[in-house]
């Protein structure tokens, strides 16, 4: 942990249990091991729509205490750049987890009925807010995002179209985060800036 780097911002992506999360939660920990003023908020965007998922939240909220006890959570499902410059200071390190249920929120917002129009990256869609969010926080920020596009193409148009979205929304997340990392099997690989 000692030699974890904190950049200005990272997006971390990877398929599902890759090691993202725990990546995020060693830089939370790196950052508030630097200094005893530092801080740092954990935004979870995640929504229990059934018993299996707030059982799952549950266990994500005490396991994540036990392991960075230094670190607060935010639960905000929608309001992301909201939540984002409300938390945000020089001294404060922001972790997003994760946009992938962040963009699902925006898109299916009924747990399941798509959006006749998904929002793309104008200037208010997610795209837009993510990038402008990114520019504007005071401190250091972590995404968290699902690489899902790796696949078979999906059936039918509503994932695809979800596919699309989160694949454009990674992508400018990339591009504005100073680091990104690809996370498989708990090995991160470094994408763009330096480890």
């Amino acid at each position: 942990m000692a030699d974890l780097r904190v950049a200005r911002s990272e997006l971390i992506l990877g398929g599902q249990k890759s090691g993202k999360t725990a990546r995020a939660e060693s830089l939370a920990a790196a950052w508030l091991a630097q200094s005893s003023s530092h801080k740092a908020v954990y935004i979870a965007t995640a929504q229990a729509w059934d018993e299996e998922m707030r059982e799952r939240i549950a266990r994500h909220r005490s396991d994540r205490a036990a392991r960075v006890p230094g670190m607060s959570t935010v639960e905000e499902p929608t309001e992301l750049a909201h939540a984002i410059g409300e938390h945000s200071r020089r001294d404060t390190l922001i972790v997003v987890d994760c946009l992938t249920l962040w963009l699902t929120a925006l898109l299916l917002p009924a747990a399941g009925h798509a959006v006749e129009e998904p929002p793309g990256s104008h200037e208010h869609g997610p795209d837009a807010l993510i990038s402008q969010a990114v520019a504007a926080a005071a401190g250091p920020i972590v995404l968290v995002s699902n690489e899902i596009g790796l696949g078979v193409i999906p059936l039918g148009r509503d994932v695809r179209a979800f596919v699309d979205a989160l694949g454009g929304l990674n992508q400018q997340a990339a591009a504005a985060c100073e680091r990104v990392t690809l996370m498989s099997a708990g090995l991160a690989l470094t994408l763009k800036g330096s480890p």
